[in-house]
């Protein structure tokens, strides 16, 4: 029996941190919060990649950056990191249409009492 599962290219970009406004507490809604960001976006992957394979074949990495900084909206506040993760999602569908699968985690900083990991992971296949 032949597996007929497409071959994936994962491209992901770790432990990214950035400050976010967001927060349903009131020392959380005034200024922005660092949260670290960790993302994943699948797509198909080529049969064979080349030394010389052109970056087209594949995407640009420091996209999956840009949907968690410079993409979110300047000022808007998110209750929920849920919201921050869907917009980045959201981000990573519209500019590809080739990413079939995103995950992120979004861990809060400013809640770590004891160098813990507090936060979510959200993964959303394309529709």
């Amino acid at each position: 029996m032949t597996d007929t599962t497409p071959d994936s290219l994962i491209l992901e970009i770790a432990d990214f941190d950035v400050n976010v406004l967001t927060g349903i507490y009131s020392e959380e809604t005034k200024l922005p919060q660092p949260l670290r960001f960790t993302i994943q976006a699948e797509m198909l992957a080529q049969d064979h990649y080349a030394p010389d394979t052109a970056l087209s074949a594949s995407k640009n990495y420091m996209d999956l950056k840009h949907a968690a900084s410079t993409a979110l909206p300047a000022g808007v506040h998110f209750t929920l990191i849920e919201a921050v993760a869907d917009h980045v999602i959201e981000t990573l569908f519209l500019q590809d249409p080739r990413i079939r699968k995103v995950t992120i985690k979004i861990i809060k900083l400013a809640i770590a009492e004891h160098n813990e990991s507090i936060g979510i992971t959200l993964t959303r296949t394309r529709r």
